[in-house]
């Protein structure tokens, strides 16, 4: 009897460690960002000297900051949010909304700088988005956003850089 234990209990073990790495990321998946080519390439010791520990997690390890750390939650100037990576302009301060979810929400991208992946990590199928041409990691978008797009743009403002529109001269 206890040897049975012991059994079915590894067994069990076995499936369900094989059933998170199944969950985590699929090679196809892997390989699909990692097989995109970007515009900007460094090394790991590059990105460490150019980013914040902070940024560098968010950006290159796919991190997530906590919810309402981020000062660009609370920025409503008019301006830019660029990437904290390549600075490659990627929403526009006319697409952010509040969602109450504690990091800063648009709606739209700046069209054509930013891609997509399938992201399989924490048992769930979601889109990743990330800069195009650096591949650092932004967020995810989600279909629960307002109009007229009806997406919600859900991004870590570590990973971010504001750029404040110019004052007019009136």
């Amino acid at each position: 009897m206890f040897d049975r234990r012991i059994l079915l209990t590894t067994v069990a073990g076995l499936f369900g460690l094989s059933a998170f790495r199944w969950l985590r990321a699929s090679p196809a998946e892997a390989g699909e960002k990692a097989a995109e080519k970007f515009e900007i390439v460094k090394t790991e010791a590059e990105w460490r000297a150019q980013l914040t520990p902070q940024q560098y997690e968010i950006l290159r390890n796919h991190g997530t900051e906590r919810p309402g750390s981020s000062p660009l939650l609370k920025e409503h100037r008019k301006g830019i949010f660029a990437c904290a990576g390549c600075d490659l302009p990627l929403f526009s301060s006319e697409t952010k909304f509040e969602s109450g979810t504690g990091w800063p929400s648009f709606y739209a991208p700046i069209e054509g700088n930013v891609g997509k992946t399938e992201d399989r990590t924490y048992g769930m199928v979601r889109t990743e988005v990330h800069c195009r041409r650096c591949g650092g990691h932004l967020g995810h978008v989600f279909d629960d956003g307002p109009k007229p797009t009806g997406l919600r743009y859900c991004i870590d403002g570590f990973g971010l850089v504001f750029h404040p529109a110019a004052a007019s001269a009136t």
